[in-house]
């Protein structure tokens, strides 16, 4: 497993780049062509780089993307990559570029020429989350080498870049979890590396099978009781604004955001078992999870002045003597009684009594639910977007435009009642899953049942998003870490206190 190495910022010194080794990158505004750095560049390299703007090739490049020379006469470089980024470019599109130096990134670093570009910081935090490496090779790969990058202002650069240091720590902790092998994570495994968090500051609490009997989650046990990893429920609170002034001038605790993550280590699908084929991915089944575990890191590594309370609750889904049954009847903490038509919705089980939970203890102001829950909002969406359902479409809007903001894809998804009898059940309250059509709909209209009415509330589906076939912008092929991002921007637009 492979960080990328801290990016250093400097000053930019036009005397230092014909000497540099590995990798040359300069931000290039193509409205505005080189600059000072840019044209002593060009001047060492004999007029490549002119030449390469005057190209067609670069005439159509995007935003974020890269033009390279290989191996340019007159520097020690292997390779000058001009990148286009207009100075007025957005976040994602500074990402973008940033990705395109990582892509790229070698033993020998890179020298990222940014001269005054406002979006400098932007730049290297994509660098960084395009880094990121994660496998089990028992052959050595070699390191990234140092990665500089020249500004006109560094110190004020680094400031801003501060805090895109705690987030992309949250990303790393969410992908790190999501490609573990259930083998290495299991539910004790992932418990322990959350409570080892109460070094950043977090409250955590590790509920064990006999509390969770004792306070009647039998939808969730029921889950786990076929596995030999026991089941947990892991609480971990981040206190940032303990207390606010209600109208009376008293000071009163603060509601907090609740974030509910779906943790099945492992899902085989129970007793209605899965295919083989493909079945090694359900290692990500605890992809919710992972992402709250990553927002609550976030969090209390910027020590955000909110208050969050993050709930997961952990089981692996087996099929041996023990295991829940097709047509079984479980209650949940709710008190509702749940027909389990197929052992494959385990999901659903988990997050309801999780769910209930949060708000029976601690009344949030709001609350969102992250879980790859089905295939079939990648039937409906593909890998391009998450599916957002909710009870509140103020409150989905805020999430939306937090994603939107951050360059994760999401999509609102609809939530009406007209689904609610395909999970009608004949012997139960409610039964687990509603057949084919509509699946992620009727999944998120069973979960809608243990939110109370006064409750904001999202569920978000983050199947498709959270270990897409293929690699990103912002990440190699593996897990993307989708939602901290998000979800970190959401507290600091909607749950911090505006300065002033």
């Amino acid at each position: 497993m492979t960080h990328p190495v801290a990016i250093q910022f400097r000053e930019t010194d036009p005397a230092a780049l014909a000497a540099r080794e590995g990798a040359i990158a300069l931000l290039v505004d193509p409205g505005a062509g080189l600059g000072a750095a840019g044209r002593r560049l060009d001047k060492l390299a004999r007029g490549a780089l002119s030449r390469a703007l005057a190209s067609e090739a670069w005439g159509k490049a995007k935003p974020g993307e890269a033009l390279e020379i290989g191996y340019p006469a007159g520097l020690a470089a292997e390779r000058v990559m001009l990148i286009a980024l207009p100075r007025r470019a957005g976040v994602e599109q500074a990402r973008k570029a940033g990705a395109a130096v990582a892509k790229g990134l070698g033993p020998k670093g890179a020298l990222i020429v940014a001269e005054g570009h406002p979006r400098a910081a932007e730049v290297a935090f994509g660098l960084a989350l395009r880094a990121y490496r994660f496998d089990y090779h028992t052959a050595e790969k070699p390191g990234f080498g140092p990665v500089e990058m020249m500004v006109a202002k560094p110190e004020e650069v680094a400031r801003r870049a501060a805090p895109h240091a705690a987030l992309a720590e949250g990303v790393f902790f969410t992908r790190d979890l999501v490609n573990e092998p259930a083998n290495i994570l299991t539910t004790d495994d992932f418990a322990a590396r959350l409570a080892a968090m109460q070094e950043l500051g977090l409250e955590v609490e590790i509920l064990e099978e006999a509390e969770l009997e004792r306070l009647g989650m039998r939808a969730l046990l029921g889950v786990g009781q076929g596995s030999a990893s026991p089941s947990k429920v892991v609480v971990m609170q981040w206190k940032g604004l303990p207390e606010e002034e209600d109208s009376c001038g008293v000071a009163r605790p603060v509601a907090p955001l609740a974030l509910v993550g779906k943790g099945v280590c492992f899902d085989t699908g129970g007793i209605s078992i899965k295919p083989a084929a493909g079945m090694e991915e359900m290692t990500m089944d605890m992809g919710g999870a992972a992402v709250v575990a990553g927002v609550m890191r976030t969090l209390a590594l910027r020590k955000a002045r909110a208050n969050v309370v993050g709930l997961v609750g952990l089981v692996e889904n087996m099929p041996d003597g023990a295991a829940q049954r097709p047509g079984d009847i479980v209650k949940s903490m709710k008190g509702d009684t749940i027909e389990v038509i197929n052992t494959d919705a385990e999901g659903r089980l988990v997050l309801a009594d999780v769910l209930w939970y949060a708000q029976e203890r601690f009344a949030p102001a709001a609350m969102i639910d992250l879980a790859t829950l089905t295939g079939a909002i990648i039937v409906a969406l593909g890998h391009e977007h998450a599916g957002v359902f909710t009870n509140d479409d103020g409150f989905a809007h805020e999430v939306l435009k937090a994603a939107k903001a951050e360059g994760e894809g999401a999509w609102p998804m609809p939530l009406t009642p007209a689904y609610d009898p395909l999970i009608k059940s004949r012997l139960a309250d409610i039964k687990n899953t509603g057949g084919r059509w509509g699946g992620s709909i009727t999944a998120a209209a069973f979960l809608k049942r243990f939110v109370k009415d006064e409750t904001p509330w999202c569920h978000i589906d983050i199947a498709g998003v959270a270990l897409p076939p293929g690699e990103t912008t912002l990440a190699p092929k593996g897990a993307t870490g989708w939602g901290v991002m998000t979800l970190d921007r959401l507290v600091r637009e909607r749950f911090e206190p505006k300065e002033g």
